[in-house]
């Protein structure tokens, strides 16, 4: 007889509502943690909205950062290839093996499961992850995403879902009101946008604000700085946000002579703000602001 949480009838699993995250919390002695942002989604519709928005293949490893019960993985496993889930709570990352087992056989050996940070992880088993797709904890979505991106380079798409007012400071453009460190790092590796609203009422517990979709196409970075040269520009330049570019990056440059020098040398404007440049011209500054004779960075 085919285990209950299988439709064989369409060969794909049977997803995880509100009643079976609580039957396995309450069965594993789980409550969910803030110290490390857990928020679950139990709604079927939300988790299928996101596998498709993703747009896997059969051929996409899929790198899962957070799968908590297994909401997302289920569906994420029907549509690619392969799911790393790469989870912190070790208990979590015990069950979620026996859960896929249970609902999906067939798709059972599809599954990796790395206990671990994804703050802090390197070495990811298998073939190497195409695309990130995640319910992200609030509380490190941005360090999350950055890391990997510098870490996984085989990552070449991704989409994540983080509170709202942080999927506007991913995705911000130059000039908005949102637009910060953030904006600028994560555009030094990939192309971003909003890719939709979540309400809070699909988690458990139901978070005081709204989530939103954030989408990332991975592209090359400006040509000529490296990622370390670059993000210490835009710190310096966003670190006190009302000051012109010359005040800002004096404590950058040495002072304020010698930022306005770097800032015409690059061809940007001294009395501009840092919101309004783009990942281009803050990697310009970088460049500028090498001593004669020293070689470029790739």
């Amino acid at each position: 007889m085919p285990d209950q949480g299988w439709d064989a009838a369409a060969g794909e699993p049977r997803l995880l509502g509100p009643a079976d995250v609580r039957q396995i919390a309450g069965r594993l002695g789980i409550r969910p943690s803030k110290r490390l942002g857990q928020n679950f989604v139990t709604d079927a519709g939300t988790v299928r909205r996101i596998t498709a928005l993703a747009a896997l293949h059969q051929d996409d490893v899929v790198l899962e950062v957070g799968p908590g019960f297994g909401s997302l993985t289920l569906p994420l496993l029907a549509a690619a290839g392969r799911v790393v889930a790469v989870e912190v709570d070790p208990a979590l990352a015990a069950e979620l093996p026996r859960t896929v087992a249970a609902r999906a056989p067939g798709l059972a050996a599809q599954l990796e499961v790395v206990a671990a940070d994804a703050a802090r992880v390197r070495d990811l088993p298998g073939p190497p992850p195409t695309a990130l797709v995640a319910n992200l904890p609030y509380n490190v979505a941005v360090p999350v995403v950055l890391h990997l991106l510098a870490t996984v380079p085989s990552l070449r798409r991704g989409l994540v879902m983080v509170q709202a007012e942080v999927a506007d400071r991913m995705s911000a453009p130059p000039g908005s009101r949102t637009y910060g460190v953030p904006s600028v790092k994560l555009a030094w590796f990939a192309e971003v946008r909003r890719a939709g609203p979540v309400s809070r009422t699909v988690f458990w517990p139901a978070p005081r604000v709204d989530s939103g979709l954030v989408a990332f196409t991975r592209r090359e970075p400006p040509p000529g700085a490296a990622r370390e040269e670059v993000f210490a520009v835009v710190d310096a330049a966003f670190a006190q946000r009302r000051k012109t570019l010359r005040a800002a990056l004096a404590p950058w440059a040495g002072s304020a002579a010698a930022a306005e020098q770097v800032l015409r040398k690059a061809s940007v404007d001294p009395a501009l703000r840092g919101e309004s440049l783009g990942v281009a011209e803050f990697a310009r500054i970088a460049v500028a602001a090498r001593p004669p004779g020293r070689p470029g960075w790739s």
